[in-house]
């Protein structure tokens, strides 16, 4: 009896792990993540919400109940070892979510249970593998984004006491302190009607260009481009470790599955054969 169960424990992984593998499946999170994201959106409509509220409330429990059963399945998926369903990042943001999901919509916590059906829809980036690449490119390009923000910071420092001495007399408005000097070399650098600031404080110092010209380029041009350069050089990188592990051998579970499924195919390959031969036998 044992054995029995323990095999039919491990035939029901094996199922699993097909379920899982297979693209319908994540088609259909998909899906369910697409409505689920119309539904958020159609809740933001009173005139909505007073016709069709319970129909509203229905799809979102639905949505939640299939969204546990997706995690129950990719746990049972790794048979005697559940836990390794945690050993993903994504999993674990997935698993987050749907334990999130299950504050009640009502009482104090309301808003909060709202704003986690908001966040369902992040879900969609741990879907398609092409937006978890872009991810974790981010993520692994914020320690250098660090460094090159504190060198912007540096920047920012020294143009903004240099503004202050220099223009906080003439333009009190946008240099009378170091904050607000900071403020408007901000709005300089985003490029929003940064000319009437070079322009107000040309009328008394005709030179001034050269501090606003300079500052643009180094603040705007130069960082922006470092900062795009870091996220591109991760972005390959990233790539390759992708390629890497795509080209990694297959382990040992995958090779016994691949095994089962050739011996599956080969017995039923060879009980076809077999009635074929019965079919010719019973003619002659």
């Amino acid at each position: 009896m044992t054995e029995i169960s323990v095999e039919q424990k491990r035939s029901f992984a094996e199922q699993c792990r097909r379920l899982v593998d297979m693209p319908i499946f994540n088609q259909v999170i998909i899906t369910l993540i697409s409505i689920n994201a119309v539904v958020v959106g159609l809740e933001t409509s009173t005139w909505v919400l007073e016709r069709y509220s319970g129909l509203l409330h229905g799809i979102n429990q639905f949505i939640l109940l299939a969204f546990m059963v997706e995690a129950a399945i990719k746990m049972f998926a790794h048979g005697n070892r559940p836990w390794r369903y945690f050993a993903n990042g994504w999993n674990c943001f997935d698993f987050s979510i749907i334990v999130l999901s299950l504050i009640p919509a009502a009482g104090p916590l309301a808003t909060l249970a709202r704003l986690v059906r908001v966040l369902r829809v992040l879900r969609l980036v741990s879907a398609f593998p092409e937006l978890r690449l872009l991810v974790d490119t981010l993520l692994r390009s914020l320690p250098s984004m660090f460094h090159i923000s504190l060198l912007m910071g540096i920047i920012f420092y020294i143009y903004g006491v240099a503004g202050y001495f220099l223009f906080h007399e003439i333009d009190p408005t946008h240099w009378r302190t170091l904050p607000i000097a900071l403020l408007s070399l901000f709005r300089i650098v985003t490029f929003e009607d940064w000319t009437d600031i070079m322009y107000t404080a040309m009328e008394s110092m005709p030179y001034s260009w050269i501090y606003f010209l300079s500052f643009v380029v180094m603040g705007a041009f130069v960082m922006i481009n470092l900062f795009i350069g870091v996220v591109l050089n991760n972005l390959e990188e990233a790539k390759l470790r992708r390629l890497d592990e795509l080209a990694m051998p297959p382990s040992q579970t995958e090779i016994l599955r691949e095994l089962r499924a050739t011996q599956e195919s080969l017995a039923r390959l060879q009980k076809r054969l077999g009635e074929m031969g019965d079919e010719k036998g019973s003619k002659s």
